[in-house]
Formats: C-alpha cells, sequence, structure tokens
C-alpha cells in the first residue's frame, strides 16, 4: 500500500508536468520566426527545393497532423523525431552528450554542497558577528553576476593568469574531463551558493531556540552531537527542497556556460539548434531537462521524507 500511494502520489505530480511541457514545447517552437528547409538549404536555395525539403521534413502538413505524429513518436519510441540538421536520432545525439552536461551538474553540486553547508553552520554560531555579516553579504555578490560572465571572470584568472586549468574544450586522459569541467561547474556553483546558505542559517537559527534543543542541553548531552544529529537534521528539509529548486537552476546555467567553456553537451548542441530551427532537437532538449528536473524534485521529495519522518505522516 505505501508503494502504491508512493506512485499515486509521482504520478499526480508528473504527469501534469509532462502533458504541460510537451504541449508548451511543440507550439511555442512553432511561433519562433524562420523556415527551418530554408535555413537549412542557405539563402540561394530555389523555391522548388525548398518546398521539396519542407514535404520530405513533414513541415507542409497541418499543425495537428504534426503534433499528433511528435506525440506518437514521442510515448512510442521515446524520441521527438530525426535532427533536421545532422540526420541523427534527437535521443542519440543528446545522449552522446548528456555526459559532459551531467558532469558539470554533478560538479556544481558537489561544490554548493561543500561551501554553503559550512558557510552556514560558521554563520549561524556567530549570529550578527563580523563572520556572519561576511558570510551573508561576500557570497552574495556571485548572485547577482551572469553565470556567462562569471564563467569568463573564472577563464582569465584560472586559465590565463595561473595557468592552472584549460581555457576550453574538453581534454583527453584520465582526468582532463574532471579538469575540464571544473570552472564550468564552479561558475553554475557560485550563483546557486548564496540562498542555499542564507536559507540554512535561517533554518539553524530556528532550530537552535527551540525547546527540544535546551532539553537535550539539560541533558548534558555533546554539543557536536546535538548541532550534527539534532539542529542540522531539522533544519535541513527546507533547505532541501530549495536545493531542489537550484538543481533545475543549474541545469539551465549548465546549457549557458558550455557555450562560454566551448563544450560539446547539450547546451552546445541547444545552441546549435536554435540558430537552425532544429525543432525535434530543441524540443528533445526542452523535454529531456524539464523531466530530469522533476526527478531531481522527486529525489528531493524522498530524501525529505527520509531526513524528516514526519513528512511521511503527513503525506498518508
Amino acid at each position: 500500500m505505501p508503494t502504491l500511494r508512493l506512485v499515486k502520489h509521482l504520478l499526480a505530480r508528473v504527469l501534469p508536468v509532462a502533458v504541460g511541457v510537451v504541449v508548451a514545447v511543440f507550439f511555442l517552437l512553432r511561433l519562433v520566426p524562420g523556415d527551418p528547409a530554408r535555413i537549412i538549404l542557405g539563402d540561394q536555395a530555389t523555391d522548388a527545393s525548398v518546398s521539396a525539403l519542407r514535404t520530405q521534413l513533414g513541415l507542409d502538413e497541418s499543425l495537428w497532423s504534426q503534433f499528433w505524429s511528435f506525440v506518437t513518436q514521442l510515448f512510442t519510441q521515446f524520441d521527438t523525431g530525426n535532427s533536421l540538421v545532422y540526420g541523427e536520432s534527437t535521443r542519440s545525439l543528446i545522449l552522446e552528450r548528456a555526459g559532459l552536461s551531467l558532469g558539470i551538474v554533478l560538479i556544481a553540486v558537489v561544490i554548493t554542497v561543500l561551501v554553503a553547508v559550512p558557510l552556514a553552520v560558521v554563520a549561524a554560531t556567530h549570529k550578527n558577528g563580523p563572520v556572519d555579516h561576511a558570510i551573508r553579504v561576500i557570497p552574495a555578490v556571485g548572485m547577482g553576476m551572469p553565470t556567462f560572465w562569471v564563467g569568463l571572470l573564472l577563464i582569465i584568472i584560472f586559465s590565463v593568469h595561473l595557468k592552472w586549468l584549460p581555457v576550453g574544450g574538453v581534454g583527453e586522459g584520465p582526468l582532463e574531463p574532471w579538469r575540464s569541467l571544473l570552472l564550468p561547474g564552479l561558475a553554475v556553483a557560485i550563483g546557486a551558493i548564496p540562498p542555499l546558505v542564507r536559507s540554512l542559517r535561517a533554518q539553524l537559527l530556528d532550530v537552535v531556540s527551540a525547546d527540544f534543543v535546551t532539553t537535550l542541553r539539560a541533558a548534558h548531552i555533546p554539543e557536536w552531537r546535538i548541532q550534527f544529529r539534532h539542529v542540522l537534521r531539522n533544519a535541513a528539509v527546507p533547505s532541501l527542497n530549495l536545493f531542489g529548486v537550484n538543481v533545475a537552476y543549474m541545469i539551465g546555467g549548465t546549457l549557458v556556460v558550455e557555450k562560454v567553456f566551448a563544450i560539446n553537451g547539450v547546451g552546445m548542441l541547444l545552441f546549435n539548434s536554435i540558430s537552425s530551427r532544429d525543432f525535434p532537437v530543441v524540443q528533445g532538449v526542452a523535454l529531456y531537462c524539464a523531466f530530469f528536473v522533476v526527478l531531481i524534485t522527486i529525489l528531493v521529495d524522498v530524501l525529505s521524507a527520509l531526513v524528516d519522518p514526519r513528512l511521511r505522516e503527513v503525506r498518508k
């Protein structure tokens, strides 16, 4: 029964999002000006050749007919069709490049957690002191800077002047891909750290002043045990939800920094496909990113329930 309830809960959240994303992605792209057949063949192509290519690609069919073909292919083959430019399956094109994009997201997540959690704990333990003010103000500077500008700044500092990391591209060798993805991951993480620090700090201060913490201290429980086993655990749930939202922000940031660092990931594929009006690829990238965000949201829900058993009771 708990498994059945979990399945129903997941379907109730995933299905409306999936339907909305599929409909929005298809019809919004059709509002973008530009004829894919004309862009593929170039300005020198004749009207007859453009018309023939439109027929070949199915672009001369009615909008609803194209939508039905799109939905049918999506739910029977988990694909949005062949690329108009590459001639390959959209799913294959995305999966070939997904490893680099997921690597950037993974590095950004690790950096965010490793930096944000200690900063929040230190800020909460030095409430309203100089250290607290510095931690709350200095990271916020990064939040106000665009991701692409942060990426350019990191290239100038760590690649051009210090020569520690490559300027762009992905090198070969056992550790070279990770070295190449470190700066893009850092560029994405810099914008995600400040809100997480503020949220976790506020939650820590609320929990520290709770009655049960006073009771634990009166029982002479070691302070480190109170902080890490009780305070941090109770304060983590609201910040976990914010972290899930931040992961969605990281995915968007990853698509941007790939262009800055010349990394041939999903973001680079998306930019190239938008410029060439390659509808199936743009639709595929948008759908895969949307479903990945939904998956992250579900994982955050599961983690929140594991951290705080009271949430499981609320959802029954």
